[in-house]
């Protein structure tokens, strides 16, 4: 449902004319390197806290287009390309992928947004199905991942879906001991690293209510993590979300929380099978741009988890899950007007 291994190891060469489309390193509302990045009450200053990674599909595409002369098509993906996104990170390698994200962040003076998606029995055999071979292969992955991070700064987004497959009875239960196990493990170890704040995701506002949540999020350890993570790869509105989260919260203890606004512009889609309204529905558009200006105590980011133009799963004429599908990004581009 979620999948998008394209792992990066940004802010490397992107060629000239990647350059004069998007450049580089930046923030998220065009600030230079540096602005926007002291820690404030434990959270990244100013809505540039987040890094661009300038080789994204979204960038690519944007090359592309003004490559070919179609300026509109250009100006209207640089909504997406010129956005800090979730970088989902990699089986293979975890640590070289998260050293060369994290690397390239820090160097610019921001923070890279890590998306780990790797849990055993992902996604239900669905369209992401996949992930880690056994506990023992997760942990290693892990183990991974936390090196790559180091002492450099980072929002992690953990595991997107696992949290909500147990509940809902999705994942069999002969895997669930195991998989609290390493949500709560993965949790532990990632706080290690001195600059990793870890949100545990929660679902969204469409699925449950937050009581139903209340004791799993506990045992997957959102005690010692930073919070939780609304709306992963969803479309719930921002204010839908909002509320979820701050009722979800009073039953954790007070936690914030994230929410994922990369398409939820115009809200969820119901004009459909309801068991496909999170595939690649129509009629989407993109959100609030990724900041921690929120307003709200409670939530500590608007961030953009799903990447804006990859494709939920091989349903509606799309790509399979994670690949880039420029036709749905240009739309969600131009819907947001």
């Amino acid at each position: 449902m979620y999948g998008s291994w394209a792992g990066r190891k940004a802010c490397a060469a992107f060629g000239a004319m990647a350059v004069l489309a998007l450049a580089g390193c930046t923030s998220a509302d065009g600030g230079g390197p540096g602005e926007g990045t002291r820690a404030e009450g434990g959270r990244p200053a100013g809505s540039g806290a987040y890094w661009v990674d300038p080789r994204t599909s979204a960038a690519r595409q944007v090359a592309a287009y003004v490559r070919d002369g179609e300026r509109e098509n250009a100006d209207l993906i640089r909504r997406i390309a010129g956005r800090p996104v979730g970088e989902w990170i990699v089986p293979e390698d975890p640590e070289a992928s998260v050293a060369g994200v994290t690397g390239a962040a820090e160097k610019a003076g921001r923070q890279a947004v890590l998306v780990l998606y790797n849990i055993p029995h992902r996604d239900c055999g669905q369209f992401s199905k996949g992930g880690a071979a056994d506990g023992a292969a997760y942990r290693e992955w892990l183990e991974g991942v936390a090196r790559g991070i180091g002492d450099r700064r980072a929002t992690v987004v953990l595991e997107p879906d696992a949290l909500l497959h147990l509940v809902d009875g999705c994942t069999p239960e002969e895997f669930h001991e195991e998989r609290y196990d390493l949500l709560k493990g993965a949790v532990e170890r990632l706080k290690r690293q001195p600059g990793a704040r870890v949100y545990v995701d929660a679902g969204n506002a469409g699925w449950q209510s937050p009581d139903a949540l209340r004791e799993p999020l506990r045992r997957a350890g959102v005690e010692e993590a930073d919070g939780f993570a609304v709306n992963v790869s969803n479309f719930q509105t921002t204010a839908a979300s909002t509320d979820f989260g701050r009722r979800l919260s009073a039953e954790v203890g007070g936690k914030p929380f994230v929410i994922d606004t990369s398409r939820n512009g115009n809200g969820p889609y119901d004009g459909g099978d309801p068991a496909l309204d999170w595939c690649n529905p129509p009629g989407r558009a993109l959100g609030e741009p990724p900041t921690t200006d929120t307003g709200d105590p409670l939530v500590d980011a608007y961030l953009w988890v799903k990447r804006p133009g990859e494709s939920d799963g091989d349903c509606r004429g799309g790509p399979k899950a994670g690949a880039w599908w420029p036709r749905y990004a240009l739309e969600l581009a131009r819907a947001s007007g």
